[in-house]
């Protein structure tokens, strides 16, 4: 039995995997290489030179993706007092301080979790549950703020988090392979010049190891990286 099927041997034969292209060319591989019947997500995969094992070489931060990520994103605000009408009318899906007791019950029908400060405390006895889902709240993703018609209006908008894991790399979504070469094209940039800019001071040598592109089923494309060096 064949380890890899037809459809994506074919698009890999459609790939020079010893070279690097720039955005844009990579964007018109993966769209070129794409072959399931859905409408894949396009994802960036960043291996960088730093080591997340110390405190001041861990590389986190937000990017409002130009053209969006194609997704429909579920945000709950959770919150009291005038900043409720203030969610509802940003567009938050589900908005409320009750919701706190709804999660220790097992509701978790939500991608986005936005809080403003006074209710962390509450929000801190469930660390176990949202923490491993990337839920919890943080101020460092904008997700803890007063201004929380901001952080929804962002969040529908396009905006992602990113984090480096234990093995150096960061991994974001991009798009759809719907998407159009320039709308594409605009939100990899943007998280490349992103990544750039959240370089921490301690990291040493190479920062930008490696970079590739690829859709959900496709081949991964891989992204010119020396004019980051």
């Amino acid at each position: 039995m064949p380890a890899q099927g037809k459809k994506f041997r074919a698009a890999v034969a459609k790939v020079d995997r010893s070279r690097e292209y720039a955005i844009p060319d990579a964007v018109s591989m993966v769209k070129g290489a794409a072959f399931a019947k859905f409408d894949e997500t396009v994802d960036v995969a960043v291996r960088l030179g730093v080591d997340p094992r110390h405190a001041d070489q861990v590389v986190r931060g937000t990017v409002v993706l130009p053209h969006g990520t194609g997704k429909s994103v579920r945000v709950l605000v959770i919150t009291q007092g005038e900043r409720v009408r203030e969610a509802e009318a940003a567009g938050a899906d589900f908005v409320g301080v009750e919701y706190v007791q709804k999660i220790k019950d097992g509701w978790l029908e939500c991608d986005v979790i936005v809080a403003t400060p006074d209710v962390m405390g509450q929000l801190g006895q469930l660390g176990k549950v949202l923490g491993p889902r990337g839920l919890m709240p943080n101020p460092k993703a904008g997700t803890v703020t007063m201004d929380v018609a901001k952080a929804v209006r962002e969040i529908k908008a396009g905006k992602i988090e990113f984090r480096v894991d234990k093995t150096g790399n960061v991994h974001a979504p991009v798009g759809r392979v719907s998407f159009s070469p320039v709308q594409l094209a605009d939100n990899v940039q943007a998280f490349m010049d992103t990544i750039v800019r959240a370089k921490p001071s301690a990291a040493k040598g190479t920062y930008i190891r490696s970079a590739t592109l690829s859709s959900t089923m496709g081949p991964g494309v891989r992204l010119e990286t020396a004019v980051y060096r």
